[in-house]
């Protein structure tokens, strides 16, 4: 197989920069550094669009490697031929090699293979050939019988052919993959019930669809209701449609052995073949519903680490709890924690005179702008508690509810004791949740992203392929947003393009030992930080107010020469740059000529474009153009809502099946795929992300079942 061309027809890249993006991820480049600065050579590819060529090129890689380790073995029994090796490098999946590959792999003792050591292959070949038309089966058999070999008569014989003929057809890799076609286009999921008790999975008590269409998310829940002892799970398929199946490959009609061939095809398909195949539909099912929701994962996480941050807020922050009590941490603009303590306006103890004094008292001595509070237990009479403060003391304060998953993970964690050895895990979990809505990403890749509660069955996925997805996920988006060389935690730049963890610390010790850095160049000082690390990661890290302008913006130091070139035959001022930035300089790029510029300064197009965004405004976050979180001042409660209230929300969490959104009830809505817009869509992430502001109305509230269902109609 041509890795380069079949990547080619699987995706829209030249051939030329196929070849470009090969070389540059065997070269040990990041995807980022790749995405951002190597434009030319791979035609401004998208960083996910890179992160898909770079997983297939593995599993291909993988496949070609298999193929040549099946083949090697297969010589070595001495039975390759032609076509066998034909077929073997044709495989265009793991699973159809497997197939191939089947009759030769070293099997556990079966029946067949017992028979053949009674010596009863011949007669099971004989047979299976189909070729006497006279005398009878048991003729056949007799001269088998041997006691010696523990053949002590006929229908031991026959038994012995059977199992080898059994063997021998579901090995057959035409019938295996004809099968699992006739399966998923035909094939029915049903699940039953194992228990007469009422579970999450009743629904599924008595339930069918059809493989060719039933939803990930119902495969990953009839598994988890399966793995959990409440459901049995079996695929149907129509018997007569299977053996035609086998007939077609092994029956012939008119011999006296045709009938007995016909048997031992059932007893092949219904013992050895189908009970093989459905657990293969099954994993398949399974592993293509993991991949939907783990790209669901990623696509829910992305918007929710891009959030604006509230910028130049002290923010207080509650930490909801009912017997414990409320803790509470202040904090600055930095993120540099004021004061922290309890507060206990929740039951059982309701003191909330005495509670509302200490808000109003941090407020006014903190000059706090913003209240952030966490959205587990107590939650709800948190947030009524912080909106009536709010009015009864009045000032200029808002609040918002925070997603706070994976925060008590953070505070429990090593990292959380390292930065707060003098706090308690709660006092921990107020600083982050207080955190959060300051910098949501520099707080959220302190916790493991699993943990972050985005996305649906997180637990139930293969950790290892969740864990490297959604690892890209935050290394495209810390590398997106750049990070500050002078303050970022280790925990922050261990996810920057060639950084690794313990890069990241010896970074921070470097930072510790000699003060911060003035340049970029400093980088390289920094022990175990190379050459070829230094260029992966440069890039991406900032100095603001450092010597060189340039190191507080997105253009990497190989284009310092070719930035400053621009600057001075666009006749821009660089000492400007620091203060305004060159707000025109697009536009004087454009009446100059992009290409034209490009020549001169010996970049691309792409590259000279890139510089002109960057110089435009150096020092930017890309997460101020996206919509600002919604805080809120008021609250509504689950009893407030009616039929046809129009509200405004926030997008929590998109799923196969539509989205949740936080209308401020503390209970978020669902808004069904149906109910999104007007339009036929596939799934809700083609309208719909994270974070998303959008207008809803009530449909219908379930005040026992605490169900919301809304409308964006």
């Amino acid at each position: 197989m041509d890795i380069k061309e079949k990547l080619c027809s699987e995706f829209p890249v030249r051939s030329e920069h196929m070849e470009n993006i090969i070389t540059l991820i065997d070269d040990g480049n990041t995807i980022p550094f790749i995405a951002r600065y190597r434009k030319e050579m791979h035609g401004s590819c998208d960083d996910q669009l890179l992160r898909e060529i770079a997983d297939r090129l593995q599993y291909l890689r993988g496949l070609e490697k298999k193929k040549e380790d099946y083949a090697a073995h297969i010589e070595e029994l001495g039975k390759m031929t032609d076509e066998l090796r034909e077929a073997i490098f044709a495989a265009e999946t793991l699973a159809v090699l497997e197939d191939i590959y089947r009759p030769y792999k070293q099997k556990r003792r079966t029946r067949a293979t017992i028979a053949k050591e009674r010596g009863l292959e011949p007669l099971a070949l004989e047979i299976l050939a189909q070729e006497k038309t006279e005398g009878t089966i048991e003729d056949m058999a007799l001269p088998f019988i041997d006691e010696e070999k523990e053949v002590p008569d006929i229908e031991t014989a026959l038994q012995g052919a059977n199992d080898i003929i059994a063997e021998i057809m579901s090995d057959s890799p035409e019938i295996r993959h004809d099968l699992k076609e006739l399966i998923s286009a035909k094939g029915v999921i049903k699940s039953k019930a194992k228990t007469e008790e009422d579970s999450v999975y009743s629904m599924y008590y008595d339930y069918s669809e059809a493989v060719s269409k039933i939803p990930s998310h119902r495969i990953l829940a009839i598994n988890r209701g399966e793995n959990e002892d409440f459901l049995k799970i079996s695929l149907e398929i129509e018997d007569f449609a299977a053996m035609g199946i086998f007939y077609r490959y092994f029956v012939k009609s008119g011999s006296i052995t045709t009938q007995f061939v016909k048997e031992a095809a059932l007893d092949s398909y219904q013992r050895l073949v189908f009970p093989s195949v459905e657990r293969e539909i099954r994993n398949m099912l399974t592993d293509k519903a993991s991949e939907q929701a783990i790209k669901m994962f990623g696509q829910n996480l992305k918007p929710l680490l891009m959030q604006p941050p509230i910028k130049g807020k002290r923010v207080l922050a509650v930490d909801p709890a009912y017997r414990t009590g409320c803790k509470i941490a202040v904090v600055d603009e930095n993120g540099k924690v004021l004061s922290t303590g309890v507060i206990y306006p929740t039951p059982p103890q309701n003191k909330k005179e005495e509670s509302a004094s200490k808000v109003h008292e941090w407020i006014k001595k903190y000059a706090v702008n913003c209240i952030s509070i966490g959205n587990g237990t107590a939650s709800k009479e948190a947030e009524i508690f912080v909106a009536d403060t709010i009015k009864e003391y009045g000032g200029n304060v808002t609040y918002m509810v925070v997603n706070e998953a994976g925060a008590s993970v953070y505070s429990a964690s090593k990292l959380g004791a390292q930065e707060f050895p003098e706090f308690d895990v709660s006092l921990r979990s107020a600083v982050s949740i207080a955190r959060r809505l300051q910098d949501p990403l520099s707080e959220l890749v302190k916790i493991d992203p699993k943990s972050i509660g985005v996305g649906q069955y997180q637990h139930d996925l293969p950790q290892a392929r969740l864990e490297d997805s959604l690892s890209g996920v935050v290394e495209d988006c810390v590398n997106s947003v750049g990070v500050d060389l002078n303050t970022a935690s280790p925990s922050l730049l261990k996810y920057v393009s060639g950084i690794t963890a313990a890069t990241a610390k010896n970074i921070v010790t470097y930072r510790d030992e000699n003060g911060a850095f003035s340049s970029r160049t400093g980088l390289k000082k920094v022990k175990g930080l190379g050459p070829k690390a230094y260029e992966q990661c440069a890039g991406f890290l900032r100095i603001p107010g450092g010597k060189e302008t340039l190191d507080n913006t997105a253009v990497h130091p190989e284009s310092y020469e070719a930035a400053k070139k621009l600057l001075s035959i666009l006749g821009i001022d660089e000492k400007s740059l620091s203060s305004n930035g060159a707000a025109d300089i697009e536009e004087k790029l454009e009446i100059y000529g992009i290409t034209k510029a490009a020549d001169e300064c010996g970049v691309g197009i792409p590259t000279i474009k890139d510089i002109a965004s960057e110089l435009k405004k150096p020092g930017r976050d890309i997460r101020d153009a996206l919509p600002a979180p919604m805080l809120r001042s008021d609250i509504l409660s689950m009893e407030d809502l009616r039929e046809g209230m129009e509200l405004q929300g926030t997008v929590r969490n998109v799923i196969d099946f539509g989205v949740f959104v936080d209308i401020g009830v503390h209970q978020d809505g669902l808004v069904h795929i149906s109910q999104i817009t007007n339009r036929y869509i596939k799934h809700p992430s083609e309208v719909l992300k994270v974070g998303d502001v959008v207008k809803v109305k009530v449909l219908s509230v379930d005040t026992a079942k605490k169900r919301i269902s809304l409308t964006m109609k």
